[in-house]
């Protein structure tokens, strides 16, 4: 560029604007490129599914329990009208893109042909124990034109294997890694390439090379390798604002979820929200069983775990819950039809949409028209870029803010007061880079059912009890607190927290906040086995509780708390309270 005072130099600019243009091009390039975390091929497949069908069928169908106690003679399975197209059939009646199918839960009963254990397809009636339930489901998932994924649990209840895969004898740990090896390797490399893996609870195992051969083009859920995190509920709601990135220490963790979300994260890992399809207030089931249609989502329901899952940028794995003979209810198969027509009649046939790159996004109606609703979607190949938003409408001569917020990512619906505009607007207020909106659509959705849903929002604070200032003392001594009560069929996240009501020790000598109370050696333990993953202190008298068991009324199991407590000098009292966190 000419400098003044400088001779003319041949390659000088007179007009410096191309240059610069051409610097800022060069910084989005960069920008893109190296500030802003993007999906994986895998992730971007994994997120434009947007609705996955869960599939649970274990002994448990049998028993009516949700963890299989291995009291069930194999004699007594033999789904004899098993049909997997039926399965598929379900799964495309409401958009679900890909199914994903526990072929082995807690129990270790394997769906599969496997020498690794007799508790397996192979020893039971069903197809003369020929049978092969993943080898069929590969087969109609390829008819269909579905993809295929797998939960199989690290661990098992029948070979002495807890959460993880840890044994409860340590001299039998290398011999049961190399059975769930084989077995890991056999459900990967025997069927068609699963696109997610599911590991419930985490895994302890070191199966990093398996799936690096096998499952390279998958999502991996739980575990060291996971490039996706659980929502950390089982009642259909993920979290506002939801963030893809999180820190990549927090994701190498394998236990890592929707509340260690960071927008300024160095890592992408969006969330799944998983739900079970039997479900009310009180109780729900990932497992068929006998007299439980009452337990049915109504459509509006359906509707509403939709908006809070998909609606606010994640994937819903919805669960789908095969009986005794193999096939999916019919009662059940029903809602799932209405539940996918009634998607359709929603959202098939916007008034108006528009794509396009920058801080302002325009949709002209050329007439007055009446909206109530709002699709957002950003390009997620590039990442998740917008920070906050306004929607505006153009009513009566004036430009009126609708809807303002903060993420969008693969999908926002916003639902408003119906208003007439002739024009809608969508400002970016906040983003950390260019913003590309691959999809703006208004509409006006007739809501013909509002009735029949209950939600399970359970995080209300309880107190558990509590301590006075002669409880403890400044000796170390041993404290346990049966959680059972309180978590038996809950599953999700929960803090348990030591709040203070009264001192008389000395804020400044200790530090502002607290409980005037010291931890050590603190643990989860479910029936006598401690649970590593299950818990994290974060915070001055308060504890992380991770509980992914689904530990039912109808077993022995016992949760408990346990640590080492002392007070600090000076006496304090106060309570021990829980609730379930990340509903909000």
């Amino acid at each position: 560029i000419h400098k003044p005072g400088v001779g003319h130099h041949p390659h000088s600019l007179q007009n410096p604007q191309p240059i610069v243009d051409f610097i800022l091009r060069a910084i989005d390039y960069w920008v893109d490129q190296d500030m802003v975390p993007v999906p994986s091929v895998a992730q971007i497949r994994w997120q434009n599914y947007e609705r996955i069908m869960f599939l649970h069928f274990a002994p448990n169908t049998w028993t009516g329990l949700e963890q299989d106690d291995i009291s069930l003679p194999l004699s007594r399975i033999n789904p004899d009208n098993l049909n997997t197209d039926q399965w598929c059939q379900v799964a495309k009646s409401w958009g679900a893109k890909i199914i994903i199918f526990v072929s082995k839960h807690s129990g270790g009963f394997c769906w599969w042909q496997t020498n690794t254990t007799d508790y397996s397809v192979k020893n039971i009636p069903w197809k003369n124990g020929k049978g092969d339930v993943l080898a069929e489901l590969s087969k109609s998932c390829d008819k269909y034109g579905l993809d295929l994924g797998v939960y199989i649990y690290p661990g098992d209840k029948n070979l002495g294997a807890g959460g993880g895969g840890r044994t409860k004898d340590p001299a039998k740990q290398e011999s049961y890694n190399k059975v769930f090896r084989q077995q890991l390797t056999e459900v990967l490399s025997k069927y068609k390439p699963m696109k997610e893996v599911w590991f419930d609870g985490s895994c302890a195992i070191n199966i990093q090379d398996i799936l690096e051969k096998y499952a390279s083009d998958a999502v991996i859920f739980q575990g060291p390798q996971a490039n996706i995190r659980w929502v950390g509920n089982e009642i259909g709601i993920a979290p506002y604002p939801n963030w893809y990135t999180l820190r990549s220490s927090d994701l190498k963790t394998g236990n890592a979820t929707a509340l260690h979300s960071d927008p300024n994260g160095d890592a992408y890992a969006p969330v799944e929200v998983d739900e079970p399809f039997l479900t009310s207030p009180k109780m729900y089931k990932w497992f068929w069983a006998p007299n439980t249609d009452s337990l049915l989502f109504s459509v509006a329901g359906l509707m509403n775990i939709y908006y809070k899952s998909v609606g606010r940028g994640s994937v819903l794995n919805l669960n789908a819950t095969p009986d005794t003979t193999g096939l999916i209810p019919d009662t059940h198969a029903k809602l799932y039809s209405s539940f996918g027509k009634e998607l359709s009649r929603r959202f098939d046939k916007p008034i108006a949409s528009v794509s396009g790159k920058g801080n302002v996004l325009y949709i002209d109606l050329h007439k007055s028209k009446t909206v109530n609703c709002a699709v957002i979607q950003e390009d997620i190949l590039k990442g998740q870029r917008v920070r906050k938003f306004v929607l505006e409408g153009f009513s009566n001569g004036h430009w009126k803010a609708i809807k303002e917020g903060s993420s969008l990512g693969s999908k926002r619906l916003e639902e408003f007061v119906p208003i007439k505009i002739s024009k809608a607007r969508l400002r970016i207020t906040d983003a950390i880079a260019t913003p590309f909106i691959q999809n703006l659509a208004l509409y006006n959705v007739e809501q013909s059912d509002k009735k029949g849903f209950n939600e399970r929002v359970e995080n209300k604070v309880v107190t558990i009890s509590g301590w006075d200032k002669q409880t403890f003392s400044t000796d170390w001594q041993n404290l346990s607190i049966d959680l059972t009560p309180y978590l038996i069929e809950k599953v999700g996240q929960f803090e348990l927290k030591f709040q203070y009501i009264t001192h008389d020790w000395d804020f400044d000598k200790l530090g502002s906040g607290g409980s005037g109370l010291e931890f050590d050696d603190w643990k989860i333990e479910i029936d006598d086995d401690a649970n590593p993953d299950a818990l994290k202190k974060s915070g001055e008298g308060i504890f992380l509780i991770n509980n992914t068991q689904h530990l039912s009324k109808e077993t022995t199991s016992k949760i408990i708390f346990k640590t080492q407590i002392r007070t600090r000098p000076g006496k304090s009292a106060g309570s021990i309270d829980l609730k379930m966190i990340g509903l909000e």
